[in-house]
């Protein structure tokens, strides 16, 4: 029975990660066109080697207009993720983030100059990036399992 439900959980955060490279790439990332992202590919980002992981930080949506190193300003966090390839990919949490999970996955190239690195850390490619998302949590709560406590999980892993 368990075994079952972890297969379930598995294809819906590929799915869910289908999700979010369309959505997210719908601009011209210079890689490769983003249209052309499949379940293949998809699956072997899910199970890539993580090397590198950086915390990052930026100020949240809602105070933008705010200068950055201003006190009591709220932050967004996530962490970017470096892959054997050298590709990089924003792992982060937030409300109705995604379909299945509320962690997601995105390409690196989309984040704006705000994100800051807070630390990193060497992984060595003992861990993935489905470890990375399995670690940020299915659910979303502002107060017991939101982004900062998502990407402090991941880092610690």
């Amino acid at each position: 029975m368990e075994m079952i439900s972890c297969k379930i959980f598995m294809r819906l955060v590929v799915l869910a990660l289908l999700v979010v490279l369309v959505s997210c790439c719908s601009f011209s990332s210079g890689r490769r066109d983003p249209h052309k992202y499949d379940l293949s590919d998809l699956t072997t980002l899910y199970h890539s080697k993580v090397y590198l992981a950086e915390k990052m930080e930026r100020p949240s949506s809602s105070s933008s207009r705010r200068s950055s190193g201003s006190s009591g300003v709220i932050k967004h966090t996530g962490v970017r993720v470096t892959l054997a390839d050298g590709s990089q990919w924003l792992i982060h949490k937030g409300p109705d983030f995604g379909i299945s999970s509320q962690t997601v996955v995105v390409d690196a190239q989309h984040m704006s100059n705000r994100w800051k690195v807070k630390c990193y850390r060497d992984f060595e490619g003992m861990k993935t990036v489905a470890d990375f998302v399995k670690t940020g949590g299915h659910n979303y709560n502002l107060l017991w399992d939101n982004c900062i406590i998502a990407a402090n999980r991941m880092m610690r892993q």
